[in-house]
């Protein structure tokens, strides 16, 4: 019997691994609410493979000796985002490390499209009017989608969906990456990062948080945007330099920006702060903004990126437990 244990897990992913089961009575799986820590990492003893699903970083040594001294080989990410992982560490200790690199790219872009419709219509300054009782329109005059260029930042799997549902739409759409996908020639035009913050008027992320993109939207690039762009992020936090956003809104240097993730949010969304208080100025000033909106990382949160987390997750698990090597594998 294989054993598997997998951390932090949702209720929603409950009900996947539970029928998931039913179809593999050579597995028995365990699961627990807390994320993999230093305190948390002996709960692995015993097990075969371990999983998790987490904002938290990874990177005290001690995780990846245990994994290590336990006979564990791998850890399996049930997210896209691996930054969370110190890759020397699990090289030192032998751990291959997977993720889910395309669960779903279709929730991620239709919350892209959600937030640019909603900015674009000014439905935060409509619905604050409304519970007001105030009904009138001055301001709330908006743009066509089909009038407008979109400029994407990362053109992979995700960035491509994204591109083709605003081409669906009848917008112009360009993009930025060193990739140039000979299928997306009918979809986007590829461009430099500079064409795309000077000319877009709906910019939107999708790159992995690297040491190079790294706060790669910052002052400088805010300031090459139309003052009219809209800017989204439902990348990671990490790629925006969130004092510069916060500016280039409070300026009016851009108008409008939609983020599903932001710097430091790995221990509040997901939680319950209606009868307390969290940590994040940054997070509190965007909030208070009429020109900005917020959703709590749940751009991939569809039906059906939950299902393929789980599986595509357990397939990786078992296959480098059996000693073969998964498609998904990052070190």
């Amino acid at each position: 019997m294989i054993k598997i244990l997998m951390y932090n897990i949702m209720d929603d992913e409950k009900i996947v691994v539970t029928e998931w089961l039913k179809h593999r009575p050579d597995v028995h799986i365990d699961w627990n609410d807390v994320t993999l820590n230093p305190d948390t990492v002996d709960l692995a003893k015993g097990y075969d493979g371990i999983s998790t699903e987490q904002d938290n970083l990874i990177d005290d040594p001690i995780v990846y000796e245990k994994l290590h001294e336990f006979g564990i080989k791998q850890i399996t990410l049930r997210i896209t985002g691996y930054d969370i992982i110190d890759f020397d560490l699990a090289n030192k200790n032998d751990l291959k490390v997977t993720n889910v690199p395309a669960y779903s790219p279709r929730s991620v872009s239709e919350m892209v499209l959600t937030q640019a419709m909603w900015l674009l219509r000014h439905l935060n300054t409509a619905q604050q009017r409304n519970q007001a009782h105030d009904f009138t329109w001055e301001g709330l005059q908006a743009r066509e989608i089909h009038d407008l260029t979109v400029g994407i930042i990362g053109a992979g799997k995700i960035g491509s969906e994204v591109a083709r549902i605003f081409k669906a739409l009848g917008a112009t759409v360009i993009a930025a990456d060193p990739i140039h996908r000979p299928e997306l020639n009918s979809v986007l035009t590829y461009v430099d990062h500079e064409t795309v913050f000077k000319t877009a008027d709906i910019i939107t992320t999708h790159t992995p948080l690297l040491d190079s993109t790294y706060h790669l939207f910052d002052e400088s690039v805010f300031k090459q945007m139309k003052p009219s762009a809209i800017f989204i992020n439902a990348s990671r936090g990490g790629v925006v330099d969130t004092p510069a956003l916060i500016t280039a809104l409070e300026n009016h240097t851009i108008t409008a920006a939609g983020l599903d993730t932001i710097e430091g949010e790995a221990d509040i969304f997901s939680n319950d702060f209606s009868d307390s208080d969290f940590d994040n100025d940054y997070l509190k000033t965007i909030l208070a903004m009429p020109n900005a909106i917020i959703t709590p990382h749940i751009g991939f949160y569809t039906d059906n990126a939950i299902r393929n987390m789980v599986e595509i997750s357990m397939h990786d698990m078992l296959t480098i437990i059996a000693g073969q090597t998964s498609e998904h594998e990052l070190n």
